[in-house]
């Protein structure tokens, strides 16, 4: 809830710089429909702070009570956020009643959700879609209901967690990326305004009280003319040609961006949208939206956006052009047509050659690997059977935060209520119950078998010593380490990348989600020297021992790509082979792409997976159906 003047929260006034959050805060207080906010930056940069604080700048609610702030844990359940069965209503009355969840509670105020990309991301979508609605539907368990939520919905992460996939980004109205401040006098003041509120709260707030009085005041006058103020044709216009400009997908843009500046208008205190207030939406609505490709860098350029508001004048002048003459050659006028899945992305650029060198002489220095090979779009990559639940969407796993699939007499799994009370039923009359409460006994208690979805490890062995480097190999192997990176981004999978070179093994991507800063690594990688392979498989052995510890439910694969040839220290081969016995024996999936080539082949890979207890492929099969085909084998 919003906090009490005994206990007054950090006041809204009291901020220091933040300038384009606390904007966006504030346009989706006058207008709710804007669809939320998207908090994205690195920790300790005052997030939480300034939506708390928020809070208390909202209009009492339609009841005359003060606007709560609602936060909903990462760990809540289905039930918990939009309402279930009365239980206790149900036990002693025998009537069905809903009780409503944490969306009703959060009417006329805010829902605060931190780190919402660790959320469900089907919690995500019933958020999202109350916030675009402002009315929450419910149809479960017998159980018809409707209600009012209108609330400024507002999320918080941390990108270096792993992204939202780009389905939810575009869902969020607005996003703004917060980052520390590097000027010294800033952070000097920033430092002493919080040790003041420490110090004392109380006289803190009061030195703000004015400023955040008359803040909440002209959002309340805000709201109040937001219904009256007009939105010309002329800059309609201006919004389409600028969303079509950057490209993005649907309408959904459009729409939002027509709301953030008609609410801007209002703020500012306008009868009419006028350009600079399409400028600021377009600042707030398309940095998230243009990111078409999850390995995209987040933001927007300063000067595309010049170019763009440029070229958006130009056709804000215009008139809207006549119908066109039907086309005689039919749809399309002979255009080449898009892909089946209708989103075509062309590749990113292939490596050099590395063997397009004089004499075709093979270099064992150490150097890049250049750009990764072109991307491919990887099958569901899923381990067979049932888990126990890493939160994630591939792998099917029972999970006590998953969708309600059967009752069960087992004990231990939650409580089944539809399935208690059938049960139950039956043996009314048998019970001698005349009305009133329904009669339970502790045989008709049903738990619940949940199912949802787990993410997995992908742990990549890459041998980047001298002889793949010949061949290059790694641009290839890249390629496919970055597709499968694309598909986990979507799948909330973790992926890790070890290489080996020289006398040891490196853990150049530790287990991440995050694909920004994976395929920043990838592209550094460096070749050369010998093939450590004994130590590649230890250091793949400790990161999925370390991350067990970390998450002991997410089930890990290790894919080894090498030639075989393990180089380097006494008898290294059977050090390999040990070593991959030991990553075997701890459980643990694992596939040997094999990257030989030439006339003479020494066919050591195929003996490393045997060690491994795993499954051995060629380079050459290392397409996208192979690959997938390959770890849904091992695992």
């Amino acid at each position: 809830m919003a906090e009490t003047d005994s206990n007054p929260g950090y006041p809204f006034g009291a901020i220091v710089g933040q300038d384009l959050l606390r904007l966006a805060l504030t346009l989706c207080a006058v207008h709710p429909g804007i669809g939320g906010v998207l908090v994205r930056g690195e920790k300790g940069t005052a997030k939480s702070t300034v939506v708390r604080a928020l809070a208390a700048l909202l209009p009492p609610t339609s009841n005359g009570a003060a606007a709560r702030l609602v936060e909903l844990p990462v760990g809540a359940t289905e039930d918990r956020v939009v309402g279930s069965l009365d239980l206790e209503k149900v036990l002693r009355d025998g009537e069905r009643a809903f009780q409503p969840g944490l969306l009703a509670a959060a009417h006329d105020g805010v829902l605060y959700v931190d780190e919402v990309n660790l959320l469900h991301d089907h919690l995500v979508d019933v958020l999202l879609d109350a916030a675009a609605m402002g009315r929450v539907h419910v149809e479960r368990d017998g159980v018809s209901h409707s209600h009012p939520a209108r609330f400024v919905l507002v999320g918080t992460m941390n990108p270096e967690e792993g992204e939202l996939r780009p389905q939810l980004l575009d869902r969020f109205g607005l996003a703004v990326d917060v980052a520390a401040s590097r000027d010294v006098d800033t952070r000097m003041q920033v430092v002493r305004r919080r040790l003041d509120f420490e110090a004392d709260p109380v006289g803190f707030a009061a030195r703000y009280a004015d400023a955040d009085a008359a803040t909440a005041a002209r959002i309340a006058e805000a709201r109040s003319a937001l219904s009256g103020i007009a939105l010309p044709n002329r800059e309609l216009r201006r919004i389409a040609a600028l969303c079509a400009s950057f490209d993005v997908d649907g309408m959904r843009a459009d729409l939002v961006l027509a709301r953030t500046a008609t609410a801007h208008a209002a703020w500012r205190g306008a009868t009419e949208v006028a350009e600079e207030d399409v400028r600021v939406a377009a600042e707030l609505t398309l940095p998230h939206r243009r990111r078409r490709d999850p390995f995209d860098e987040p933001g927007l350029d300063p000067q595309q956006l010049e170019d763009a508001m440029r070229d958006a004048a130009e056709q804000a002048e215009q008139e809207p052009d006549p119908e066109p003459d039907p086309d005689p050659d039919g749809p399309g006028g002979g255009a080449p047509q898009p892909d089946d899945d209708g989103t075509p992305s062309p590749p990113l650029p292939s490596a050099d050659d590395a063997t397009d060198r004089p004499g075709g002489q093979e270099s064992t220095r150490d150097r890049e690997i250049g750009a990764p090979s072109a991307q491919f779009r990887t099958r569901l990559l899923t381990v067979p059977g049932v888990g126990e639940g890493a939160p994630g969407r591939r792998s099917r796993s029972r999970s006590p935060r998953g969708r309600t699939v059967r009752a069960t007499t087992e004990p231990g799994r939650g409580l089944h209520l539809v399935g208690t009370l059938f049960a139950a039923a039956e043996h009314q009359a048998d019970r001698g119950r005349t009305g009133g409460r329904m009669l339970l006994a502790p045989g008709d208690i049903r738990g619940a078998i949940k199912e949802g979805r787990e993410g997995n490890l992908i742990v990549f062995v890459v041998d980047a010593s001298g002889s793949m480097a010949a061949r290059d190999r790694l641009s290839a192997v890249t390629g496919a380490v970055v597709s499968l990176l694309r598909d986990a981004y979507q799948r909330r999978d973790k992926v890790a990348v070890v290489t080996v070179r020289g006398t040891s093994a490196e853990l150049v991507l530790p287990p991440t989600s995050s694909v920004d800063v994976a395929v920043r690594r990838l592209r550094s990688l460096r070749t050369g020297g010998k093939s450590p392979l004994a130590q590649g498989f230890l250091k793949a052995r400790e990161v999925v021992l370390r991350e067990r510890v970390r998450d002991p439910q997410r089930r890990a694969m290790v894919v080894a790509l090498t030639d075989g040839r393990a180089t380097g220290g006494t008898d290294p081969v059977q050090r390999a082979k040990v070593a991959a016995g030991l990553l075997a024996d701890a459980s643990v999936a694992g596939v040997v792409v094999d990257c030989e080539s030439g006339m003479v082949r020494l066919g050591l890979a195929p003996e490393l997976a045997v060690a491994l207890r795993g499954t051995c492929v060629r380079l050459t099969e290392l397409s996208a159906d192979k690959v997938a085909g390959v770890v849904r084998a091992a695992a």
